[in-house]
């Protein structure tokens, strides 16, 4: 079983009911996976570093000086496109189900937050079946349609996809 891309998932009890007065039956926050953490990257920025400093050594040894020059530019270009890939991750999207409303929120990297609301009842959840790597898990009521979790694995947004559905069958189940 893998991992669940939120995370985490927070359901309430009847006593939770009693101390807050809007219960919050399912909370997610996703965020992109990043494989590479700040000590790997740390690890691969001084060996390529390294490498460069040896190649550009060993070409203007050889008289060609200017090869030395690119080689530096090389490794800053190789650290400004981690560190705009690092500043993307910062993105997250969380999603909370509320009683009377399932309220999505996506955080982007500059720290702008667009929200949108759903009324849980008549809300459908959308994914194929079976998933691939373009498939959307798409959230849709009253004509009105979202997209979540684009960063996800297919398999993650399946995994998100019926956990939603089962938090929504039980808010439904508290309406009988």
């Amino acid at each position: 079983m893998r991992p669940a891309a939120y995370s985490r998932i927070v359901t309430t009890t009847p006593d939770d009911h009693a101390r807050n007065q809007t219960p919050v039956l399912f909370d997610a926050i996703l965020t992109p996976h990043r494989s590479l953490g700040a000590p790997g990257f740390a690890v691969l920025m001084t060996v390529v570093a390294a490498v460069n400093i040896g190649l550009g050594v060993s070409f203007m040894l050889q008289g060609a000086w200017p090869i030395f020059g690119f080689c530096g530019l090389d490794v800053l270009l190789f650290y400004v496109m981690f560190r705009l890939n690092y500043r993307s991750a910062r993105l997250f999207e969380r999603i909370r189900l509320l009683p009377d409303e399932l309220i999505v929120e996506r955080h982007d990297a500059r720290g702008r937050t667009e929200s949108w609301s759903f009324q849980p009842y008549w809300l459908r959840i959308a994914i194929d079946d079976p998933p691939e790597h373009h498939s959307q898990l798409v959230l849709s009521s009253h004509g009105r349609s979202l997209a979540i979790g684009g960063f996800l694995s297919p398999g993650e947004r399946v995994d998100l996809a019926q956990a939603l559905r089962q938090a929504l069958q039980s808010r439904r189940g508290m309406d009988a």
